[in-house]
């Protein structure tokens, strides 16, 4: 299941594995209740391997600021803490693995 992001534990769970992945998401949005699925899928294959995580926008408006987030659903992919690919709007499964892959 991926992890709930808010402005207490950003770093916490930007650090659990060598690589990220960020949902930047919101309840009123259609193509994120889209991607959702595919995005618990993903953090229930690579539990443990990969840290796949949420972020309601509506909640954190200054994480999403902070990340230039203007479009969601948004998905960035972490290496180390920083911040290295992003993905904008509803992308096959196959795409995020992809993304993921080029980080391990």
């Amino acid at each position: 299941m991926a992890k709930v992001i808010t402005s207490l534990n950003i770093d916490e769970i930007l650090g659990a594995t060598p690589v990220a992945v960020v949902d930047f998401w919101a309840t009123w949005c259609g193509p994120c209740r889209i991607l959702s699925p595919t995005v618990d899928e993903i953090a229930s294959e690579l539990e443990g391997e990969v840290t796949v995580a949420k972020c309601n926008v509506d909640d954190c408006e200054e994480i999403a600021a902070s990340y230039g987030i203007r479009s969601i659903p948004t998905l960035l992919f972490f290496k180390d803490g920083e911040l290295r690919d992003r993905l904008v709007g509803v992308v096959p499964k196959e795409l995020i693995l992809e993304k993921i892959d080029a980080l391990k």
